[in-house]
């Protein structure tokens, strides 16, 4: 389906998180390419100038707002700023995100904390400071919680990431049921990436207790990584669709979900899988 003919669905600004880098970038571009207005949040002022000006050279509409999402004001800042551009929201992408390699008691406590405050924490700050805004309105609109294959299955050596999106999913299916009882208008997707080449690792500092494994998932990434762009194609053929699921690499959920449903159905301790 060409770009013109989703502009009756492109009613609404597009607010994405982590939008100055990889997959946020990549739905950013491509929400602009479909006619809606974008607003950018990310911690990186840099980075989000940069696809602004990509996007705005393009003939689109880009607002950029820095933003922290472990920060409730930070976020509640973005809302008003979208809002006192755009009448409406028609698509929030709660994105952002960070990674953390380590087994568990080699974490420093900052960096268990700065995972849990990016990926929970900016979720939850992303729907308490949107959705009642957008339940306000009667028209139709979407919230997409970018999620991971990481949080349907377990992988030893990336324990807070685990831990963190195995939250959100849950922040996200919890989300979907309240607002088909408060905001019925109001569509809710989990958006299910597996291997995308992003910036991810490569934000991941080198240390002692992230050893090799930060070069072992750079180079994965490098060599078996779907594209950011591939994966909002996908993103955004799922919105369109309505999917509460929205899945990068079906196989892979389809193997991981299939193997979680058998540990708990048999009351199995964990495995690789």
């Amino acid at each position: 389906m060409g770009d013109a003919q989703h502009q009756g669905s492109a009613e609404g600004a597009a607010v994405i998180t982590g939008a100055g880098s990889g997959i946020g970038a990549a739905v950013a571009r491509r929400a602009a390419a479909r006619g809606m207005p974008v607003v950018l949040a990310d911690l990186s002022a840099e980075r989000i100038e940069a696809v602004a000006t990509a996007i705005t050279d393009a003939g689109g509409d880009a607002l950029t707002v820095p933003t922290d999402v472990a920060d409730p004001d930070s976020v509640e800042a973005l809302a008003e700023a979208a809002y006192a551009r755009h009448e409406r929201v028609g698509l929030l992408v709660n994105n952002a995100g960070v990674e953390s390699l380590g087994s568990l008691w080699e974490l420093p406590v900052d960096e268990w904390r700065r995972v849990m405050s990016v990926n929970i924490d900016g979720a939850f700050h992303g729907i308490r400071s949107f959705v009642p805004r957008m339940g306000a309105d009667p028209g139709p609109s979407r919230v997409v919680v970018t999620t991971s294959v990481g949080g349907i299955g377990t992988l030893a050596g990336m324990g807070a990431y685990g831990v963190s999106k195995h939250a959100v999913q849950q922040m996200t299916e919890t989300l979907h049921l309240e607002c088909a009882q408060a905001f019925p208008q109001i569509g809710v997707s989990a958006f299910v990436p597996a291997h995308v080449t992003t910036r991810i690792f490569e934000d991941v500092a080198p240390s002692a207790h992230a050893g090799a494994a930060v070069d072992h998932w750079r180079t994965q990434l490098r060599q078996k990584g779907m594209t950011a762009d591939e994966a909002a194609r996908i993103f955004f053929d799922g919105v369109d669709r309505g999917d509460f699921w929205i899945c990068t690499h079906p196989d892979v959920y389809s193997r991981l979900a299939g193997r979680r449903a058998q540990l708990l159905a048999e009351a199995l301790p964990p495995d690789y899988g």
